[in-house]
């Protein structure tokens, strides 16, 4: 089995990466049949020199691999045909945006796995980059916060190392007696709740949160079901919301009256209420002023993310009385930060953690004929077609004239 680190070629760039040169070793000698091979590229964080050194081929001809490795969405005229290719495609929510791409996968018969895809028995995500997308969004919602109220200037995280480097440089900063809402407990809410943590701001239960008033910074974390109700009242279960999504409405709004930042790390899911509303901004006791949108969907459940902003650029102002954007030193609007691509910012740290991942969860099952399901369930298309699991990107599929 030969695997290739392909070159990321999406603009912006990105440096991230899915093996550390440390890890391809490490992959090769668990696994005496594999062979692995690295496409050579100037903007990887680690350097050609750094895989050459440690035995890895490094080259311009990736055509003799069996399996492709890369991270974000790949040019249409970048693919290989007849390949299996893992990477980020961004295509399972139907994203207009790459039904081109998911139409030049099928066109030349290409295995897309994507990360996203990867799940255990349970359907629960095995890999990603979520817990760095939490913990740089969390850093820039802080230097939004000193930006906006002129209390403090911290540097760019891309111009850091690590994680710790951002809470060194947040522990030096003097936070007022602000209440901070985070929602979501996957791994980008325990990523942005690791930052939280390492500035030792105290954490408090929802409904002392609602009701306390301190004199120190706080924040607590939140659930589904403590942003969510059922429209006919009743309080079931975690499992029932995500069963009937449509049974209910946000209740985020007790939020909004006491909180005066709001950092968003959950999953929204398909046909779940919008969260943080236009009305909840618009209205007169609205406390919240700074909103870092780490989910980043774009006009979906935080009204205030109209756009993904960069990170050359990862702040705007919004204007909920017209809903738009405006300058962030406008007096009357919310500063947002919604970059979309936040692990970027920290691309060692990133791509050692996912690289880990992918060695635990993935890696054997190409040795171990499957025995977990994991590529199996992972698998989006094969033969020149939708698999099962998938076919309900068929409709999605054939707007761009493709019939399986």
């Amino acid at each position: 089995m030969k695997f290739g680190i392909i070159k990321e070629r999406k603009n912006p760039p990105d440096r991230r990466v899915v093996f550390t040169p440390e890890e391809l070793v490490r992959l090769q000698a668990e696994h005496k049949d594999a062979i692995v091979k690295v496409e050579t590229s100037d903007i990887r964080i680690f350097t050609d020199e750094q895989y050459r050194d440690l035995g890895i081929e490094v080259t311009d001809d990736m055509t003799d691999c069996d399996v492709l490795f890369g991270v974000k969405e790949i040019p249409v005229g970048a693919l290989i045909p007849n390949k299996k290719y893992f990477f980020f495609s961004h295509t399972i929510k139907m994203q207009p945006y790459n039904r081109k791409l998911l139409q030049a996968i099928l066109d030349k018969n290409i295995e897309l796995y994507d990360h996203e895809t990867i799940v255990d028995a349970n359907n629960r995500r095995l890999i990603g980059f979520g817990r760095y997308a939490g913990i740089v969004g969390a850093y820039n919602g802080f230097r939004g916060f000193g930006i906006k109220y002129d209390l403090f200037t911290l540097p760019k995280a891309e111009t850091l190392k690590s994680k710790d480097d951002l809470i060194v440089r947040l522990k030096r900063q003097i936070l007022p007696n602000i209440k901070i809402v985070l929602t979501g407990h996957g791994k980008v809410g325990m990523g942005a709740k690791e930052i939280l943590d390492g500035m030792k701001i105290k954490q408090v239960s929802s409904d002392d949160f609602l009701n306390k008033k301190y004199s120190e910074p706080v924040y607590t974390q939140i659930d589904v079901l403590d942003y969510n109700k059922r429209l006919d009242g009743q309080k079931i279960d975690n499992k029932d919301f995500y069963k009937h999504p449509h049974d209910y409405t946000s209740d985020f709004e007790r939020y909004t009256k006491v909180a005066d930042m709001f950092i968003a790390g959950h999953f929204h899911g398909n046909g779940a209420p919008d969260i943080l509303t236009r009305e909840m901004l618009m209205a007169p006791d609205n406390k919240i002023q700074v909103v870092a949108d780490i989910s980043c969907d774009v006009d979906g459940p935080v009204a205030c993310t109209i756009k993904a902003s960069t990170i050359a650029d990862p702040f705007f102002g919004y204007l909920p009385s017209e809903h738009k954007e405006v300058p962030y030193t406008h007096p009357a609007s919310i500063m947002v930060m919604s970059v979309d691509n936040l692990p970027c910012e920290l691309p060692k740290d990133a791509s050692e953690g996912f690289g880990e991942m992918f060695m635990q969860h993935v890696i054997p099952a190409f040795f171990n004929n499957d025995k977990d399901g994991i590529l199996q369930r992972a698998k989006m298309t094969e033969n020149g077609k939708l698999t099962e699991r998938f076919s309900y990107l068929q409709e999605y599929v054939e707007e761009l004239g493709i019939k399986n």
